[in-house]
C-alpha cells in the first residue's frame, strides 16, 4: 500500500520538484530517519570488513540505480510502458534468487508469478503502450531498473536476515545517500524554494514516510523472513494500488477492468505464498 502510493504522492510533488530532487530528498530522508533509529537501539556496526562492501553493493541495486533508473527512464517512455515493463521485476528476482541459492523454483510458484503477471498486463492494457523509437531509451532503463531492484532482493537476504532490517535498511540508505543526495541537490537549483507551496512540501514529506521509510523497512522485515520470491511477487499489488488511489483521490475515471485484474493478482500472490499445510504425525498404535 505504502509503495502503491507514491504515484499519487509523486503527482503533487513533482508540481514543484524535479524528479531527481525527489529521489534526493527520499534517500537522504531515509538515510536520516534509519540511522537515527538504529543509533537509538544500539550501534551501526557491523561483524566484518566485507559486509561494508556487500552492503554498499545491495545499496547500488537497491537504491542508487533503482531509483535513478526508474525516474529517469519514467521521463523519457510512458507511464502505461513503465508499468508493463515493472512485472519483469519479480520474474527477474525469482531466477536469480534461484541461481544464488535463496529461493526455490516450483511449477506453483512460476504460474502465481505468470498469474499475477497477467492480471498486471491486463489492467494496463497493452494496447496503450508504445514501444517506439521515441521511448526505447526510456524503456531500456525501465528494464534496466527492474533487473536491478530484483538484483537487490535476490541476493541481500542472507545477510539482511542475519543483521535484522533496520540496521540492514540503514545502511543501504546510508550508502545510497552518497550518490543520490550531491545529484538531488543540484538539481534543485532549478527550484525557487520560497515560492514552493505548503501542499507541495506536504506531498514531498509524504513520499519521504510512507513509500519510502515505512515501505523500505517493512519490505526489508519480510525479506528476512520469507523467500525472496514472495517479497517480490508482492510488485504486482502496486499498480491495483495506485490505479484505486488515482481514482478515489485524484479522480481519475474508473476502468471495470480493475475486477479481472484484481481477481488474476490476488490469486497469482496467494498462490506464491501459501504454505503446503504440515503433514500430521501418525502416532503408533499401543
Amino acid at each position: 500500500m505504502f509503495f502503491g502510493s507514491a504515484a499519487v504522492l509523486g503527482k503533487f510533488a513533482l508540481e514543484a520538484f524535479p524528479s531527481i530532487a525527489i529521489v534526493g530528498f527520499r534517500v537522504g530522508g531515509g538515510a536520516l530517519a534509519f540511522y537515527l533509529l538504529r543509533r537509538l537501539r544500539g550501534t551501526m556496526s557491523l561483524d566484518k570488513p566485507s559486509h561494508y562492501l556487500y552492503f554498499a553493493l545491495f545499496s547500488v541495486f537497491g537504491i542508487i540505480l533503482n531509483q535513478l533508473l526508474f525516474f529517469h527512464g519514467l521521463s523519457l517512455t510512458t507511464a502505461t510502458n513503465t508499468s508493463l515493463l515493472a512485472v519483469l521485476i519479480p520474474v527477474f528476482a525469482i531466477a536469480i534468487s534461484a541461481m544464488v541459492g535463496n529461493d526455490v523454483l516450483n511449477a506453483r510458484k512460476i504460474f502465481g508469478i505468470l498469474l499475477a503477471a497477467g492480471g498486471v498486463v491486463y489492467l494496463i492494457d497493452p494496447r496503450n503502450a508504445s514501444f517506439s523509437s521515441a521511448t526505447t531509451q526510456g524503456d531500456i532503463m525501465i528494464i534496466l531498473n527492474s533487473l536491478s531492484y530484483a538484483i537487490y532482493v535476490a541476493i541481500s537476504k542472507k545477510l539482511v536476515t542475519h543483521y535484522g532490517a533496520l540496521k540492514s535498511i540503514a545502511w543501504l540508505f546510508v550508502f545510497g545517500s552518497i550518490i543520490n543526495v550531491p545529484i538531488g541537490f543540484v538539481s534543485l537549483s532549478t527550484v525557487e524554494l520560497g515560492a514552493v507551496s505548503y501542499g507541495a512540501w506536504l506531498a514531498l514529506l509524504g513520499v519521504i514516510i510512507f513509500p519510502t521509510i515505512l515501505a523500505y523497512y517493512w519490505n526489508t522485515w519480510a525479506l528476512a523472513r520469507v523467500e525472496p520470491s514472495v517479497v517480490a511477487v508482492y510488485v504486482y499489488l502496486q499498480p491495483l494500488i495506485g490505479t484505486t488511489l488515482a481514482i478515489t483521490i485524484l479522480g481519475e475515471p474508473w476502468n471495470p477492468r480493475i475486477l479481472v485484474a484484481m481477481s488474476l493478482i490476488f490469486a497469482g500472490v496467494y498462490l506464491v505464498t501459501r504454505r503446503k499445510a504440515p503433514k500430521e504425525k501418525v502416532l503408533p498404535a499401543n
